[in-house]
C-alpha cells in the first residue's frame, strides 16, 4: 500500500501529465486549422491586381445592365385598397451599389491577388 505522500505525488504527476496533455491538444488543434486554411489557399487560383480589376468592371456591368424595373423579375403580392381596387405596392431597388461589393467582395474571396512583377 502507497504511502499518503505517495499519493500525493502521484496524483501531482497525472495532473501534470493531464496539463501537458490538453495543452497538447490545444498545439496540435490549432496546428490542425492552420494546416487546413493553407491548404484552402494553395488550392485558389491566383490573380493579378488587372484580373481583379476586370471581374469587378464585369460584375459592375451585369448588374448596370440589369433591368431592376423589370416587373417579370420579382414576384409581385396584390393587394386589396379600401375602395376595393387592386393594387399593387411600390417597388424600386435602390442599394446596387451594396450588392455590387457584396458580390465583388465574395468573388474576391475565392482567389488570391498575385502582385505584378514589372520585369
Amino acid at each position: 500500500m502507497k504511502t499518503k505522500q505517495e499519493l500525493e505525488q502521484a496524483i501531482v504527476m497525472h495532473e501534470e501529465a493531464l496539463e501537458s496533455s490538453k495543452h497538447s491538444v490545444i498545439v496540435d488543434t490549432q496546428d490542425l486549422e492552420q494546416a487546413k486554411k493553407e491548404l484552402k489557399q494553395l488550392n485558389k487560383p491566383v490573380l493579378t491586381g488587372l484580373q481583379f480589376d476586370e471581374i469587378n468592371e464585369a460584375v459592375e456591368s451585369a448588374i448596370g445592365n440589369f433591368d431592376f424595373d423589370d416587373s417579370e423579375n420579382y414576384h409581385t403580392e396584390f393587394e386589396l385598397d379600401y375602395d376595393a381596387k387592386v393594387t399593387i405596392s411600390s417597388f424600386e431597388f435602390q442599394s446596387a451599389q451594396d450588392l455590387v461589393e457584396a458580390i465583388v467582395e465574395k468573388v474576391h474571396a475565392l482567389f488570391i491577388e498575385k502582385s505584378e512583377d514589372n520585369a
